[in-house]
C-alpha cells in the first residue's frame, strides 16, 4: 500500500514526465528548453543550484522513469513507515543531492537526468532496516544488503571507465552515500540513542506487552496496521522475548502516541 509520500513523488514524477512527452510534441523547443533549465549540468552547479533538485524530477524515457518509479513502490512505503513522512523525504532529498554532489568528481556538459540516484538511497535505507529481505536484481534472487554491494561494485567499475556507457553511476553512488550519512546523523541524536541503549539494557516484559496491547490499532496507516500485525502475531507465536530492537522501537513511538492521546 502507498504511503503519502511515495504516493506524492510519484505522482509528480509521472505528471513531469507526461508533460514532456505530449508537450514535447507540440513544443519541442518550449520543452528542450526547459528540460535544459532544470537538467543537472554539473559544470553548471555554481550557477544553475536549483538543478540539484529539480534534475531529480526529470527522466530520459519510459524504461528510465518505468523502473525508477517500481523502485520507489517496492522500497518507499515500508521505509517512509519506519522513519515517519518528514524522515523519509529528508531521506529522498538528501540522497538525490548527493548523488548531485558527487557527480562533481567527473565533470561534464553532458546533462543528468531521474530520480536513480534517490531512488538508490531509498534501497539503502530499506537495507538498513531490512538487510536480509530477499530480492530480484535481474532475475537474480539474493538479500537487499547483497544487492546494495552488487549495485555499488558496479557503479564504482562503470564510473571509472569500465562500461560505464551514459549512465551517471557517480550520482547512484552519491544516493547511496547520502541515505548512509543521512541515516547515521538520525540515528546518534540524543533521543534515539538514550532509546536505543534503553532498549539493548531492558528486556521486554508483560507490561511492555500491556502497553502495545493499548495501541489503537484502527487510528493506525494501513501500512503501519499491518507492522502492528506482523509484530503482534509473531509474539503470540514465540513470546515476547523474540521482539527485536527495531520492532521495539516501532511498538513504543506508537504506544507513546496512543498514551498522549489519552
Amino acid at each position: 500500500m502507498l504511503t503519502p509520500w511515495v504516493s506524492r513523488i510519484i505522482f509528480i514524477n509521472v505528471a513531469v514526465f507526461l508533460v514532456q512527452l505530449f508537450a514535447g510534441r507540440s513544443r519541442p523547443d518550449v520543452v528542450e528548453q526547459l528540460t535544459d533549465l532544470l537538467a543537472l549540468r554539473v559544470a553548471f552547479i555554481p550557477t544553475r543550484p536549483w538543478t540539484l533538485i529539480t534534475y531529480m524530477f526529470l527522466h530520459a524515457g519510459f524504461g528510465h522513469i518505468f523502473f525508477n518509479m517500481l523502485s520507489l513502490y517496492i522500497f518507499g512505503p515500508r521505509l517512509e513507515a519506519q522513519l515517519s513522512g518528514r524522515r523519509f523525504l529528508g531521506l529522498y532529498f538528501v540522497s538525490g543531492i548527493a548523488g548531485g554532489l558527487l557527480s562533481w568528481v567527473f565533470p561534464s556538459w553532458l546533462p543528468i537526468v531521474g530520480a536513480s540516484g534517490a531512488i538508490l538511497g531509498v534501497m539503502y535505507g530499506y537495507a538498513h532496516f531490512w538487510p536480509r529481505d530477499r530480492i530480484f536484481l535481474w532475475f537474480v534472487p539474493m538479500q537487499v544488503r547483497v544487492a546494495v554491494i552488487v549495485m555499488t561494485a558496479l557503479d564504482l567499475f562503470g564510473g571509472f571507465g569500465v562500461g560505464g556507457g551514459n549512465v551517471a553511476h557517480f550520482a547512484h553512488l552519491g544516493g547511496f552515500a547520502g541515505a548512509f550519512l543521512y541515516l547515521r546523523i538520525i540515528e546518534f541524536r540524543p533521543r534515539q540513542r538514550q532509546l536505543q541503549a534503553k532498549l539493548r539494557n531492558n528486556r521486554p516484559s508483560r507490561s511492555d506487552l500491556e502497553r502495545w496491547s493499548r495501541i489503537r490499532r484502527e487510528q493506525l496507516h494501513e501500512v503501519n496496521r499491518e507492522e502492528f500485525d506482523r509484530i503482534m502475531q509473531k509474539i503470540d507465536r514465540e513470546g515476547v522475548d523474540s521482539v527485536t530492537q527495531q520492532e521495539r522501537s516501532f511498538l513504543d513511538n506508537f504506544s507513546e502516541r496512543a498514551a498522549a492521546a489519552d
